[in-house]
Parts: structure tokens; C-alpha cells; sequence
């Protein structure tokens, strides 16, 4: 199978950017240049890798090759830039995609990408860090914070840390459903701030500490930010990272249940490429996690 270097970039472009006219836009051709690239590339494969939908979504089999198109960008970018200009290398920027969940990317992640080598550019992807490794199998990310410490198929993995997050509530909340302490009817009558359907944090907390099925008011607010401003407006107690509540008062939150804390593992799954750039990142991040993680 003949996969030149020109159709594998073609069809990264378009998956990336979601459409033939944006990945044109890219490599600076024309879109039926990438049109015709990625035909003579399903040519070569046998089977049809894009489908031609808006956005364009990548088939399974175009998963596969995509992935090897990543791979081979990436390495040819850090090829350029040790025959040329690191900040400015031939091909444009090295861009590596990676999978963060949100209260990291609040909080210490976003540091450790400002020490990464130079004339690398990020695509962040927010996922639940349960969540990540989906888009390590698919191709999407080349690298992910992640909970799960099984190495996905064709990566290696590292610990980071953990993050510990304790019940809080704001104090006015806390003392009105709280205010006979953690109990399980308390637990069951208290609104609860979730992040979103995915996050599973609040409920491991209620049933570690009740021993049985507990289904309080729910909010859900999908944003980091927004999350532990609800709970500090009073709107439910929450499960908050130590990292985000340092600056906090017990006029603004207290703990509902004691000293009692998750601390959820962290680790940083990436490609098995010898690539100097994803190495930098990846230094990068371990340096940042050893500073802020458990």
C-alpha cells in the first residue's frame, strides 16, 4: 500500500478542520486539490476512509489511517525543525492535539504548556478524565491526562498525581441541610452541583459515605469555573479540588463532611513515537503535575 506523504496530510487537514474548503485553507491549495488527494489515497487503501458529511467524519477504517497520518506529521515537523529554525520550521507549527479533563485544565495544565518546546501549537480537547483514553483509540488526541492507568494499544503511560476533592458547600447552605451533620437523609434531600452526566465524583462520595442509593436535587453545569461558582453561590454542595479552593475562606466554603476527600489518580498516556516535541510536552506536564499534584 502506496500512502504518500501529501494524501496523509490532506486527510489530516480535513478531519481536523471539518471541511475540505478549511483544510485547503491549510495547505494553502486548492479543495479540490485535497478532494483528489484524499480519492488517490482511498484509491490506495481500498476502502473508503472520509466520509463526506458536514463536518467530515473519518470511517473506521479512515480512523486507522489517520492515526498513521498524525504520526508521520508529527515526525516530519520535528525533522524540520532540527534542519531549520525551531521557532519557525518549514511546514508551520507542530501541533499536537491532547485530551485534558476540565478542573486540570483550570487550574495546572495550562502552566506546563506555556515550558513546552517552541514552535509547538495545542489543540485541547476537555473530557471527563475517564473519558480521555476514547480519544487516544480513535486517533483524535495524541497524548491525554487520563484516570485510567492501563496503557491504551500503542501508547505508554506515566503517573502524575492526584487531585483531591472534598465535599464543600457555601456556609448558609451547609449550616440548612447540613446542620445535623453528614447524614444519609441529608444527603438525599440537599440539591447537588454536578458537572455533567458524566461526572460521576458526587455520587461515589454519597454512596462511600451512606452505603445505599441516594438520588439528591440535581444542577448540572458543564463548566469548571461556572461549577464551583454555583457552589459557592449556595445553589448545592459539590466535590471541589483542593487546587481550586486555596484561596477560599469559611465565609465562602467549608467542608459538609469532615476530612473526607476523593483523591483521584492521574496519569499521562501518550503516543509511543520517538518524538522529540510530544517528549518536550510531556516533561513539560510532569514537571507542572510534580509541582501541583498530590
Amino acid at each position: 500500500m502506496d500512502l504518500q506523504l501529501d494524501q496523509l496530510r490532506a486527510l489530516n487537514a480535513a478531519v481536523t478542520e471539518g471541511t475540505l474548503d478549511a483544510a485547503a485553507r491549510r495547505l494553502h491549495v486548492t479543495p479540490s486539490a485535497v478532494s483528489q488527494r484524499i480519492k488517490a489515497l482511498e484509491d490506495a487503501a481500498g476502502r473508503v476512509l472520509l466520509l463526506r458529511t458536514k463536518p467530515v467524519r473519518p470511517t473506521e477504517s479512515g480512523l486507522a489511517v489517520l492515526r498513521l497520518a498524525r504520526q508521520v506529521e508529527l515526525l516530519a515537523g520535528d525533522t524540520a525543525r532540527e534542519l531549520g529554525d525551531a521557532h519557525a520550521p518549514a511546514h508551520g507549527p507542530i501541533r499536537i492535539p491532547i485530551a485534558v479533563n476540565a478542573d486540570s485544565l483550570e487550574t495546572w495544565v495550562l502552566s506546563a504548556l506555556r515550558d513546552a518546546p517552541a514552535g509547538v501549537c495545542f489543540e485541547i480537547h476537555r473530557e471527563d478524565e475517564e473519558h480521555t483514553t476514547r480519544l487516544l483509540r480513535d486517533g483524535t488526541v495524541m497524548a491525554a491526562i487520563t484516570s485510567t492507568a492501563k496503557p491504551v494499544q500503542g501508547c505508554k503511560v506515566n503517573r502524575l498525581g492526584a487531585m483531591r476533592y472534598r465535599p464543600m458547600a457555601e456556609p448558609g447552605f451547609a449550616r440548612k441541610w447540613f446542620g445535623e451533620g453528614p447524614t444519609s437523609r441529608a444527603y438525599g434531600a440537599a440539591p447537588v452541583v454536578i458537572f455533567d452526566r458524566k461526572d460521576e465524583l458526587q455520587d461515589r462520595h454519597m454512596r462511600r459515605r451512606t452505603r445505599q442509593p441516594i438520588d439528591p436535587p440535581r444542577h448540572y453545569v458543564p463548566s469548571s469555573t461556572a461549577y464551583g461558582t454555583a457552589v459557592r453561590l449556595g445553589l448545592g454542595w459539590g466535590m471541589l479540588p483542593d487546587l481550586q479552593t486555596t484561596d477560599d475562606t469559611p465565609e465562602t466554603l467549608v467542608p459538609i463532611d469532615g476530612d473526607s476527600h476523593i483523591d483521584v489518580p492521574l496519569y499521562w498516556q501518550q503516543w509511543k513515537l520517538d518524538s522529540p516535541a510530544l517528549s518536550g510536552v510531556a516533561a513539560a506536564i510532569a514537571a507542572a503535575a510534580a509541582r501541583s499534584l498530590r
